[in-house]
């Protein structure tokens, strides 16, 4: 063996092996290894399979001064939770009563984010965010800032101490919000440019370019994205798109020229490869065949929508138009960072629509197929050899009911499906970053650790 061996962790082993094209492909690319076995160097994975075929080669690599070996033979372990649309900022107006996208902007959001102007402030509060996502099992997650320029410098700091995978950008907005909040066309370049030279491509980060969403945005900011987007082509471009049916009337108001919602952000230059588009609820059959022909992405945000009464996301017409999804919890408006807790909700989005979503489609989105819809398939979301270590270990029964679901369980399709509707927070045993343990449930009160 080549690599050094780092670490060795024992567990019973999930994932999906491979990307699929139709739902009924699930069942095939299901990797599933009761007591197995996964061998790090460093932050990457170097071999997984049965405990029974890897004992030969963990007594080799026990050669090595220094190898760890964690046991969680009870225990289910499986890639890292990919959250394709959050908000850090709104973490603390999470659950804000009574209103609907537009008033719940004015009332909540706005009001929230003017706060992240000190430095001190979006520190304390990135910490609290990245905390949140590691207990709860999430590794990736594609970010909104606010305005400010420290509110972002802030959340790349803290994910950059446990070089966790991030994609982060400050809002981008020049109109219809208050004046607090708002820059010129030119600040807002000058900021984001800066912003993409700190961070971008550092360790596991990425940039964002994220302008709010069209009813904040001039058309000389939106001039200023598509410049910095033609400039920096890796970075990304997320924004918001047809959440609510308010706001698809206000920019149809606003923009009577283009032919739908998504040609705002067409017309820029702002869709394509690493854009993604949050919500995604009320679209025409063009703006579906626009989101495939450009290969952008969308983020289904199943709490959001419920909790704001949106929509429902229609899943079934993804695999139709053949558009990449990813999972996003959307906190604040989202009512939970637990990946389990939005699976469970994403279900019954599909069950109002006659869509069943099985155990395997959920959690291929919520890992594979998020990683595949930020173009990041090729560095995490399974556990190939060669992939970046980043894995939650879930515990399956942590209460009276859920031990009595799992022990009557048969398949483990069923075991998953109980898992997604009953879990939460309590089932994360622990969190895996680049290969090093960053939450441990019942360390220091449930804190993480990192």
């Amino acid at each position: 063996m080549s690599q050094i061996i780092t670490r060795a962790v024992r567990g019973n082993f999930f994932d999906i092996r491979e990307p699929v094209l139709r739902p009924e492909d699930f069942e095939a690319q299901v990797r599933y290894i009761e007591d197995g076995l996964m061998l790090l160097s460093g932050g990457h994975i170097v071999w997984l399979g049965s405990w029974q075929e890897g004992e030969g080669r963990l007594a080799l690599a026990q050669k090595t001064a220094g190898l760890e070996t964690d046991d969680y033979r009870d225990k289910l372990i499986v890639p890292g939770f990919v959250d394709t649309h959050i908000h850090y900022p709104q973490t603390e107006m999470i659950g804000a009563y009574g209103e609907q996208l537009l008033e719940w902007l004015t009332r909540y959001t706005f009001p929230t984010e003017q706060q992240y102007h000190c430095a001190d402030y979006s520190k304390r509060m990135s910490k609290f965010f990245l905390d949140q996502l590691l207990l709860n099992g999430t590794t990736t997650a594609l970010v909104f800032g606010t305005v400010h320029p420290q509110s972002v410098d802030a959340l790349f700091k803290e994910a950059s101490d446990i070089n966790m995978r991030l994609v982060a950008g400050k809002v981008m907005m020049d109109k219809n919000a208050p004046d607090a909040l708002l820059e010129t066309p030119e600040e807002s370049e000058r900021n984001t440019r800066e912003l993409i030279a700190r961070w971008h491509n550092r360790q596991r980060l990425s940039y964002a370019l994220t302008p709010r969403f069209a009813p904040t945005s001039s058309p000389e900011l939106l001039q200023k994205v598509r410049l910095l987007k033609q400039e920096f082509p890796d970075v990304y471009m997320h924004t918001h798109l047809s959440e609510n049916v308010a706001e698809l009337s206000w920019v149809k108001e606003m923009h009577p020229e283009h032919q739908h919602y998504l040609d705002v952000y067409h017309q820029y230059g702002l869709t394509g490869e690493r854009c993604v588009f949050a919500h995604c609820l009320h679209l025409d059959d063009s703006e579906w065949d626009c989101l495939h022909d450009t290969d952008s992405t969308i983020a289904f945000c199943p709490t959001s929508n419920l909790f704001l009464g949106s929509g429902l996301f229609n899943l079934q017409k993804s695999w139709q138009k053949q558009v990449r999804v990813g999972m996003g919890t959307d906190v604040g408006a989202g009512t939970t960072f637990n990946m389990l807790e939005t699976l469970s909700e994403a279900y019954k989005v599909g069950q109002l629509q006659r869509y069943r979503l099985s155990a395997f489609e959920a959690f291929y989105h919520a890992t594979l197929g998020g990683a595949r819809a930020l173009h990041l398939d090729d560095k995490v979301g399974n556990f190939n050899a060669g992939k970046e270590a980043d894995f939650v270990v879930l515990e399956p029964g942590v209460s009276a009911l859920q031990k009595l679901r799992a022990s009557n369980s048969k398949t483990l399709a069923e075991k998953l499906f109980v898992l997604m509707t009953l879990g939460d927070d309590r089932n994360v045993y622990c969190t895996y970053v680049d290969g090093e343990q960053v939450y441990a449930r019942d360390a220091l009160q449930g804190e993480c650790c990192a």
